[in-house]
């Protein structure tokens, strides 16, 4: 009774960088005298093209462009929050018990390297497969199939994991089955999708994901 090979996303799942950078954008919006409103924010998470909505939303509250060098400050706010960014809990736990797991995400590699070696934890999956090897990303299914691929184990033999819509969406759309670890409490209103909505993956029994229960 094999235990699933995991997909897990990286940004809000391994590590807490999701909201970390949410934070950085947080910090902008407040320097500019602008709320960041939930739809925004909302449309922003899990989206590897969050920042072109965040920074298209605040030119048109402000009526301008946001400059150059309140651009680079945010930039800076984000590298400096996501240094310190720690392992989200119950990950270490699950890698040590897993028969195989692999990162899913559309973030570029070198983002991805760059913070699981930070992390000490490069060494615990088999490979990456991020937004550098596809062309679309998620919500779309590519970089999920791609992971089947490379895995070489079909979607019933897999498990995602995930913490937002657009990624239980591509999960999904893959024909994997998906449990939801959202990074915090109300984002748990978008990811009906899932087939578990977990507070932490200290949760996560993989026996109830064994082949023989699907």
């Amino acid at each position: 009774m094999p235990e699933p090979f995991l997909l897990l996303d990286f940004d809000g799942v391994v590590c807490d960088t999701e909201r970390a950078a949410l934070l950085a954008w947080q910090d902008l919006y407040d320097r500019l005298g602008v709320p960041l409103n939930g739809e925004v924010r909302a449309r922003m998470l899990g989206n590897s093209a969050g920042a072109r909505v965040a920074l298209a939303d605040l030119a048109d509250r402000l009526g301008r462009p946001v400059g150059d060098g309140e651009w680079a400050w945010q930039r800076q706010r984000r590298t400096a929050r996501c240094a310190a960014a720690p392992v989200r809990p119950g990950v270490e736990r699950l890698l040590r018990t897993a028969e195989g797991a692999a990162i899913v995400s559309s973030s570029p590699t070198a983002w991805v390297e760059e913070h699981l070696r930070r992390l000490g934890l490069r060494d615990r999956f088999g490979f990456l497969v991020t937004g550098d090897d596809t062309d679309r990303h998620k919500p779309e299914p590519d970089l999920y199939l791609l992971g089947l691929e490379r895995a070489g184990v079909g979607a019933d033999d897999a498990l995602a994991v995930e913490d937002s819509p657009r990624g239980v969406r591509a999960a999904r759309a893959a024909g994997l089955r998906c449990v939801a670890v959202p990074w915090e409490p109300a984002g748990a209103a978008g990811l009906a999708g899932a087939d578990a909505v977990l507070s932490s993956l200290n949760e996560l029994d993989l026996r109830h994901y064994q082949r023989d229960e699907v």
